[in-house]
């Protein structure tokens, strides 16, 4: 059963530990928790509907129709952490994809901030160790070409079976044997997503994407890797403000100093046309 007070509690301890890299909201995070839903952002739309507000969430032990990227079934067995948390944000379609980075970056740093040396993998994986932590799916409702509200969704592997490409905090926390866990209990982990996403967001509409895109760039896992694009050869420099992935061609071979440096072409792809592996390509 989930303990609403230690996830209170907890709430607190991870304001404290992220306060120097998180600007955190003035709104309290309202959390409800659910053994079992279809989904954890199906029930919050439907709160949404009824008037809930930014920062209102749910939590479930287990999710029957959970949903991924693309459309893709998200499989959520007990033992893991399915939240939802709602944002009400003015931002333009266009900029969408800052919904997601803001959020995946904030947990991450929440979750560094106990240890867990979490990177990114572009557009909306949180990588371990070179596995799989978790995901997150950003939905969104707009108005006149603007978003006003939005649920972003987050699985998280605390203690649930994982495929090989995954890993559980658990199993992380095992192999730590030279040091005390410090995020002991799914109360704190759904702490730290939840206030990773609100803060996350937060700082983003404080500092902008300025601020935002340095930062979740420098936990991206791929950039600087050689990938292959449409039979040519890449290398991952970033990702832009927009969502895409940016990508500098390289000339025949792949010499990214062979003396056509300075003609060599930079390209912007969309989420879903290229996946990118868990662990870096050797050099």
């Amino acid at each position: 059963m989930f303990d609403r007070q230690a996830f209170e509690e907890a709430l607190l301890v991870v304001q404290y530990r992220t306060r120097k890299h998180l600007q955190h909201p003035p709104e309290p995070i309202q959390l409800q928790a659910f053994e079992s839903v279809a989904s954890t952002n199906q029930i919050l739309w439907s709160q949404l509907d009824q008037g809930a507000g930014s920062g209102s969430a749910v939590l479930a032990a287990q999710q029957n129709a959970g949903r991924g990227q693309w459309g893709r079934q998200w499989s959520s067995p007990p033992g893991g952490l399915y939240l939802s948390v709602a944002l009400l944000p003015q931002l333009p379609i266009a900029h969408a994809a800052q919904l997601t980075f803001a959020s995946a970056w904030g947990i991450a740093i929440a979750l560094r901030g106990f240890g867990v040396p979490v990177q990114l993998k572009w557009p909306n994986d949180l990588v371990l160790e070179g596995h799989k932590l978790g995901g997150i799916l950003t939905e969104t409702r707009l108005s006149q070409d603007v978003i006003t509200q939005a649920v972003v969704g987050v699985g998280l592997n605390w203690q649930n079976p994982v495929p090989e490409t995954g890993i559980n905090l658990q199993r992380f926390f095992a192999q730590q044997s030279d040091r005390e866990a410090t995020l002991s209990s799914l109360e704190m982990l759904a702490a730290i997503a939840a206030q990773g996403i609100v803060s996350g967001y937060h700082t983003h509409a404080l500092k902008g994407m300025e601020t935002l895109l340095p930062a979740y760039q420098a936990l991206l896992l791929n950039l600087g890797e050689t990938v292959q694009v449409d039979g040519q050869w890449a290398t991952v420099t970033g990702v832009a403000a927009t969502g895409e992935l940016s990508l500098r061609l390289l000339p025949p071979g792949g010499e990214s100093s062979s003396p056509l440096t300075n003609h060599l072409t930079d390209i912007y792809l969309q989420p879903g046309t290229i996946s990118l592996g868990y662990r870096r390509s050797p050099p």
